[in-house]
């Protein structure tokens, strides 16, 4: 293949970044520069974890012909006796079909390395605080933004300085470009095993949890209805907040007029307020009276700057919570459907409201009502059980090889077992799908662990294009910092770091760019491989759920089963989800008698149109009649005429006064207006009669 596989990887990697930022982002609203750094973070970080695999069964062909290469001495010489039998006998090494040319995965993993640690400790960061200072000038944010960030700085700098002191202490060691290298990946990856076990800890164990829970309808709905109370008093508050912050806005727009110098300042913040109230602010407003001077009121432009980053915290906040109102209002509404369908003896599944949207071929033809009725009250339980199981079984193995990775003699670790006993083989293939299994299962547990604790829904992760920019660069920098040490982790697991091995062995070409850690010998020899154990307390106490009853003890209610403010608060959710179910039940009542009076007054348009058509080809056909009669009987047409089609034909003829219709019309042709009530309506007889009228004309 040379390299084929590393260049269409690297393609499809792409497209998965793009996909999954289009579904997350907004491509027309949000700025470019949010856009691409979000962008290049997600893709440098799948492309680890995609492309290590590769560098894996790359190395271990390497391997095998450098032990192909080593001389072996035959034991049997050593006793001069001709014994082929116990000669070593090499086996051929096969090619992976994945195999990268040498010079290709160092330069590869630098570009890919320095790229996301400068977008993470950097870049990031300064743009994450830059969108969201409420700076008026381009100074003035990136002041704002260095400001906010000195923290970060601080921390890698006390800890990049912290090793650079204890290496320059030791007059043994010369301080040299590549161990200064060292030391700052060393402290990168430090950091970022220090949050890793955390984080890795609970996720082993809440994520195979959180599948079996759902398993459980009855548990999973009042989960929904518990965390329905708890998001629409969020969203009440955040919609409070907005208000006050609204009018303190319109207070200082009505206060500074046009010609004020800080009024392009107003502009400015009125351009991030929702519509409505940009119209509301915009009316019975004066703009050309003139400010004065000499007045004291006016604020000042420090006092914009805070109103301007509150008003742009306040519409972010706003936003968030009316859209995860809206996903968790669906999600609820879905599990009631469920439990009613569940009793369906026509195994067909049936939503309360359905879309209206058209169905595609997908829901036409292969997810019917029927097969859908059978995933969602049958098939889907059994699904998520057995996936708990398979997922806790891995979590088990991590948790055991975490613990025993350091031991080669024997070998401990489970999945260096795995890979040692596919390495005999050279089966390539399989070595590979471990290893992307293995980091992609790591993964899951430490991003989606992020997600799920949040601290006060500050950052959240919403589809369809609900993400605000504030969460999108968050979650690129934090993938960029864990990404890194989790594969180094990983690769210490398979015991392809000799670093921590002790082995001399063929080094991968990532292991080669991470450096030395002896440089380091308390790093590589004491935290890297006895931190990781405290995964075991960890997911102890994720099990007995500690966490949560301490929030609960402070006052974060958390979701109990047993509790009594748990079993409140659902009775509300409940309640909340009743009111919403109402309220969107009279909306699809008042569609569909919209829709029942268009397609009434459509039939009866039509049945007028009809109707007035064949009336005035009859009057046409008369009134070619009359005028054939011929002269003798051209006298009568001064007499009065008998009928009052006739007569009002007359009456126009000769310019006569116009007759008022009004009561005439409906006392005369009551019993036409009665027919014509049958027809279609009692005012369709009148407006036909009239047409019939001016159609004589």
């Amino acid at each position: 293949m040379s390299g084929a596989a590393l260049g269409v990887e690297i393609v499809l990697v792409f497209f998965l970044a793009l996909f999954l930022l289009h579904r997350y982002g907004d491509f027309r609203r949000q700025q470019r520069m949010v856009l691409f750094g979000t962008l290049l973070a997600w893709y440098l970080c799948f492309l680890i974890v995609f492309i290590l695999p590769l560098d894996v069964s790359t190395t271990i062909y390497r391997q095998c012909e450098k032990d192909q290469a080593a001389p072996s001495i035959s034991p049997a010489l050593s006793n001069h006796t001709p014994n082929t039998s116990a000669t070593p006998t090499k086996r051929h090494c096969n090619k992976p079909w994945s195999f990268i040319p040498e010079g290709i995965m160092p330069v590869f993993w630098r570009v890919v390395y320095w790229t996301s640690q400068c977008l993470t400790w950097l870049l990031l960061p300064f743009m994450q605080s830059y969108a969201r200072s409420g700076g008026f000038s381009i100074t003035g944010k990136i002041k704002t933004a260095l400001i906010e960030n000195a923290i970060y700085y601080g921390t890698y700098l006390l800890i990049f300085g912290s090793l650079l002191i204890y290496v320059a202490v030791h007059p043994e060691w010369h301080l040299s470009w590549y161990e200064l290298q060292t030391i700052g990946i060393t402290a990168a990856n430090t950091w970022g095993l220090f949050l890793l076990v955390l984080l890795l800890g609970y996720g082993l164990v809440e994520i195979p949890r959180s599948y079996w829970n759902a398993s459980r309808h009855g548990h999973l709905l009042a989960k929904t209805y518990f965390k329905a109370a708890k998001l629409m008093t969020e969203k009440a508050d955040a919609e409070e907040n907005l208000e006050d912050v609204m009018e303190e806005v319109r207070k200082v727009s009505e206060a500074i007029k046009y010609n004020h110098p800080l009024r392009k300042c107003i502009d400015t913040i009125l351009r991030k307020c929702p519509l409505e109230y940009q119209e509301k602010m915009g009316r019975n407003m004066d703009d050309y009276e003139d400010f004065d001077d000499k007045q004291n009121s006016y604020p000042t432009e420090k006092s914009l700057v805070k109103l301007h980053k509150q008003v742009i915290y306040a519409v972010q906040r706003h936003n968030r919570t009316r859209v995860q109102w809206q996903i968790l209002l669906q999600q609820a509404i879905h599990l009631e459907d469920v439990a009613k369908n569940e009793t369906s003896l026509t195994h067909q599944f049936v939503h309360s409201f359905p879309s209206s949207e058209p169905t595609g071929w997908f829901s036409r033809y292969v997810y019917t009502p029927t097969v859908e009725w059978y995933w969602e009250c049958l098939l889907k339980r059994w699904f998520f059980r057995l996936l708990s199981v398979v997922l806790t079984l891995f979590s088990v193995a991590v948790v055991w090889s975490e613990c025993t990775f350091f031991s080669t003699r024997p070998v401990l670790s489970l999945f260096a077992v795995f890979i040692q006993l596919a390495e005999r083989d050279y089966n390539y293939l399989y070595i590979e799908m471990a290893c992307f299994i293995t980091i992609f299962f790591l993964c899951t547990c430490v991003y989606s662990t992020v997600f799920r604790i949040r601290v006060f829904n500050y950052y959240y992760l919403a589809s369809h294009h609900q993400t605000d920019a504030y969460s999108l660069q968050f979650s690129g920098m934090l993938f960029c910092r864990l990404t890194p040490p989790l594969c180094l982790n990983f690769l210490g697991l398979i015991h392809m770091d000799s670093a921590i091995s002790h082995q001399q062995k063929e080094q991968t070409a990532y292991t080669s760019i991470m450096g030395s850690m002896r440089v380091l010998s308390f790093i590589a020899d004491g935290f890297y491989i006895y931190y990781p154990m405290l995964i075991v307390i960890l997911c102890i106490a994720t099990y007995f759920s500690l966490g949560t009853r301490c929030l609960n003890l402070l006052g974060f209610q958390q979701f109990m089963g047993d509790s009594e403010l748990t079993s409140d608060l659902t009775d509300e959710g409940k309640e909340l989800i009743r009111r919403e179910r109402r309220k969107r039940q009279r909306m699809e009542d008042g569609e569909s008698r919209r829709r029942e009076w268009k397609e009434r007054y459509e039939s009866q348009r039509d049945d007028h149109a009809a109707r007035n058509r064949s009336s005035h080809e009859m009057k046409e056909t008369s009134y070619c009649d009359s005028v054939g009669a011929g002269s003798s009987r051209r006298e009568g047409r001064y007499s009065r005429p008998a009928g009052r089609a006739d007569r009002d034909r007359m009456e126009l003829l000769q310019d006569a006064e116009p007759l008022d219709f009004s009561a005439d019309s409906m006392v005369d042709e009551a019993p036409e207006a009665e027919s014509g009530r049958h027809a279609g309506g009692r005012y369709l007889s009148m407006s036909s009669s009239r047409n019939r009228i001016f159609d004589d004309v």
